[in-house]
């Protein structure tokens, strides 16, 4: 009998644990779903401070105003700027468009990275992660552990994320992993010159005292607090899964709607996140038109989750597959957002002496699945081939930038900071280097970009790149390889000339390596390994023979 019941009882845990390992997936995306979610209050109306009722003196007698327009993820191909556009161009960008042909086209243009936060924090400090030490992106609790086992690695060819569970208990939280309190960003140096700084959606540099974007020279700030574009079952929202991709699955899991204003608690954006961000920065330009204002406008568009409103889905048209569709309606979006910044500055009589710098924070990601969206570049978000750190990068001032300049000088977020600061007449911090250099002269058409050893550096952990010249050196420890480019003559990264010319390579990595040596360590661990095809999106399955490359997040 006892006999019976023991047999009875394993059945039972053979059965249990069976049904329970084919629906791993879905008993982890319960736990996640249901785990640590943050009560929203309902929306509530954002009281900016309003500066002075009269101006002192004429828009055109003061220092300039400041609009910093920041996209996330757009690949350099979703704009019709370079001749292309998303959905083989059936979706022009007609707005950033004309904000790119009033200006200055920086046609080699680079992020600070291939993944979005320490290329923000570039953005802000003009310093390379050598020097902050923020060099990886923070991923939230847990982030790593769910990638690692919703992966699929027989449909994609890949394998799983390579999750660090030592290196992920002695990381600080989340929301510490933040850029120090103690680096000046450009945000603080305006302000010394009699700024009002404002910041308005992603920030993804940390949370709090230290960390926010109050803490870090911003008088006002309307935070991202989460990150669904709408309410997943909103009647105004077309919504598109991209099931084989685990960070969509989680996203999908742990995202809510919801913002933060100066540190507040949660309250729900008061429409489509895009608009509604736009609709806010709309109302800062005009409680601000008569005082010099910096405005930081970082959209969460078109990073996923997919979401578009059903207005922007149906004009783009008939599109497949349907998060092609979806990803277009995205980036109207976010061209009409461009559009209505720069037409209320118009209205506002403010055009003229106001910058608007246009970027993204790195190149387009493999993993939404579509094919073409950095081309004719090799790679993605999270390599350092061309399509993953290329990004579009304008300057738009009409009283000093003629309208139609073009830059081929190679240029990178590290640029922004001190530019913004000359534009300003600002003050760069005393006794801190600061990597960048000022692009004023070579918007203005006055000279050539300067550099110390004519050097851009990239790294993320083991993987680092220098472009010199025309001259592009990848090297990584994952796989242990080098790539070397002459991008002058092979601008796509076809022909690798690295065992043809091991001297340059040699002379290179030697740049590289003292790079590297005269920096700081990273403030946190990496915890995830990620793979990442470079010449296959994840929708593909990577076959024998494709290069993999594993980036450390």
């Amino acid at each position: 009998m006892i006999k019976k019941i023991l047999l009875g009882i394993l059945l039972v845990v053979v059965i249990g644990g069976g049904v329970a390992w084919f629906n791993r997936q879905a008993i982890i995306l319960y736990y996640v779903t249901n785990r640590g979610k943050t009560d929203v209050a309902p929306n509530r109306p954002i009281e900016w401070a309003n500066g002075p009722a009269e101006a002192d003196m004429a828009p055109a007698e003061r220092p300039p105003n400041i609009v910093f327009i920041l996209a996330d993820d757009l690949g350099i191909n979703d704009i019709s700027t370079f001749g292309g556009g998303i959905a083989g161009g059936s979706v022009p960008t007609p707005n950033i468009d004309r904000l790119a042909a009033e200006g200055m086209i920086f046609s080699q243009a680079y992020s600070g990275t291939a993944t979005c936060a320490p290329s923000r924090a570039m953005l802000m400090t003009g310093r390379y992660p050598t020097r902050t030490g923020f060099e990886f992106t923070p991923t939230p609790d847990g982030m790593g552990r769910i990638l690692n086992m919703v992966a699929d690695p027989e449909s994609s060819g890949l394998p799983p994320p390579d999750w660090d569970r030592a290196r992920s208990e002695t990381a600080p939280p989340y929301a510490e992993q933040g850029l120090p309190g103690s680096e000046i960003t450009i945000a603080e140096v305006l302000g010394d010159a009699g700024y009002h700084t404002v910041h308005i959606g992603k920030w993804h540099l940390g949370r709090g005292d230290e960390f926010g974007p109050n803490a870090q020279g911003f008088d006002e700030s309307l935070l991202m607090a989460s990150g669904l574009f709408l309410p997943e079952d909103h009647p105004d929202v077309v919504n598109a899964r991209v099931d084989f991709d685990p960070v969509d699955i989680f996203l999908w899991a742990r995202m809510q709607f919801a913002a933060s204003f100066n540190g507040s608690d949660w309250f729900e954006p008061g429409g489509y996140l895009t608009d509604y961000w736009t609709d806010e920065a709309v109302n800062v330009i005009r409680a601000n038109r008569n005082r010099p204002f910096f405005l930081y406008l970082a959209h969460w568009g078109v990073h996923t989750p997919l979401q578009a409103t059903r207005e922007d889905y149906e004009a783009v048209g008939d599109i497949e597959p349907h998060r092609e569709r979806v990803y277009a309606a995205m980036i109207r979006a976010l061209d009409r957002s461009v559009g209505t910044v720069m037409d209320e500055l118009e209205a506002q009589g403010l055009a003229d002496n106001t910058i608007i710098v246009f970027s993204s924070d790195n190149g387009g990601a493999g993993y939404i699945g579509l094919p073409e969206i950095n081309a004719p570049y090799r790679g993605w978000k999270a390599t350092f081939f061309e399509g993953g750190i290329r990004v579009p990068m304008f300057l738009r001032w009409p009283a000093r930038i003629a309208a139609g300049s073009r830059s081929e000088n190679p240029v990178a977020h590290i640029d922004v900071m001190p530019t913004l600061a000359a534009a300003a007449g600002a003050s760069l911090p005393q006794g801190v280097a600061i990597d960048g250099v000022n692009l004023l002269p070579v918007a203005a058409g006055e000279g050539e970009v300067s550099r110390a050893d004519d050097a851009i550096f990239w790294q993320s952990g083991y993987y680092r790149v220098i472009r010199q010249g025309d001259w592009k050196l990848q090297v990584s420890e994952r796989p242990d390889r080098a790539w070397l480019y002459n991008l002058a003559e092979d601008p796509t990264e076809q022909t690798n000339l690295a065992e043809r010319m091991p001297q340059r390579v040699a002379a290179m990595r030697a740049l590289l390596d003292a790079h590297r040596a005269g920096g700081r360590e990273p403030l946190y661990p990496y915890t995830i390994e990620g793979p990442v095809a470079v010449d296959r999106s994840l929708a593909e399955r990577v076959e024998e023979g494709d290069e993999v490359i594993f980036w450390p997040i």
